[in-house]
């Protein structure tokens, strides 16, 4: 295997332009050599103006260059797992963007054929690697604000009214605030419990012209004994924190999930009805720690940081939040 882990692009999507593809090229161990679209035209174009040496008109001719080592897949939702199934079967390890397939049912069979095939996977919750959260993990160990009680968080975004063709108003096509940004919020009370919730409840806003969840506020709750909430979705003011609460006191991350990419960012302990006390957390750039983490597993032939089947626990809590706000409901999970 080359120094450095050459990775392959499928598609030409803005997060891939925008974060992935700059971290890359700012690792210690990976390049960019070649991307994938539908289109050569689209594919040579992305692949000029971002310096990439290959382009090729077709997923599947990415997919066969023996010199791509790693594949990023950030494809529309209902194309994560089919296209990295793909991966997997040319013996590519892959980074797949979030959330890792359309159902927990589908994020089985992907995972499956990865460890069929002996290939490395894992989902790109790139908030996962910003140190600010084992901060907070170890804040909790330590006893800062007594036992986990509550946990409340929030990822939204406000997208114009008059964008109706976004790929993420489409249902057909993994629409929906839950499955774009509430993802990350279930995956994050999952972490900080340490465990799979046994009862959940959601509710939604249908968008009247897409059909999919708009907003969407849920409750998770673990067996033993905390509730979470979150709300997410695309009609509301930018808002990206959560707040752990327990008896003693509680700690808040601003910007949980899309701090500043080289930017400080900090936390904060509210204990006794005294002001907060900050913590300030250095620097990082955690799309960069992201696919150095993962370009390391590749070369040193280990497992994944997360292993692959977290993806499929966080999907299961996915549906089924998804199942309660349309049956209205309350959902039991592993019942």
């Amino acid at each position: 295997m080359a120094e450095k882990i050459r990775w392959g692009v499928l598609g030409t999507a803005n997060i891939a332009r925008e974060e992935v593809i700059p971290a890359i090229k700012a690792s210690h161990n990976g390049i960019v050599l070649a991307v994938g679209s539908r289109d050569a035209g689209r594919a040579r174009a992305y692949a000029d103006a971002l310096g990439i040496e290959r382009a090729y008109g077709s997923y599947e001719a990415l997919l066969a260059d023996p010199d791509i080592d790693a594949i990023y897949n950030p494809l529309p939702n209902d194309g994560h797992a089919p296209w990295s199934i793909a991966a997997a079967q040319a013996g590519k390890p892959t980074l797949v963007e979030k959330p890792i397939a359309m159902n927990a049912a589908q994020a089985e069979q992907l995972v499956k054929a990865f460890r069929d095939a002996n290939v490395l996977l894992t989902e790109a919750f790139m908030y996962r690697y910003h140190p600010q959260h084992e901060r907070v993990r170890k804040l909790l160990a330590e006893g800062t604000i007594g036992p986990l009680r509550l946990i409340d968080t929030a990822f939204t975004y406000s997208m114009p009214l008059a964008v109706t063709d976004n790929v993420r108003l489409k249902p057909d096509q993994g629409g929906g605030g839950l499955w774009d940004v509430g993802c990350y919020c279930v995956n994050l009370c999952r972490m900080m419990v340490g465990e799979e919730p046994d009862t959940v409840t959601g509710q939604l806003i249908l968008g009247t012209q897409s059909g999919v969840d708009e907003m969407f506020v849920g409750t998770l709750h673990f067996p033993g004994g905390v509730v979470a909430h979150f709300d997410c979705g695309m009609r509301a003011e930018f808002r990206n924190f959560y707040t752990l609460v327990g008896p003693d006191g509680a700690v808040t991350a601003d910007n949980a999930f899309r701090p500043p990419d080289n930017g400080s960012t900090t936390i904060r302990v509210q204990r006794n009805r005294a002001l907060a006390e900050p913590i300030v957390i250095p620097a990082v750039n955690q799309y960069q720690r992201m696919v150095e983490d993962f370009a390391d597993a590749v070369q040193q032939g280990r497992k994944m940081t997360y292993d692959p089947m977290d993806s499929v626990k966080n999907m299961r809590v996915l549906d089924a939040l998804l199942q309660a706000a349309r049956e209205g409901r309350t959902i039991r999970l592993g019942a």
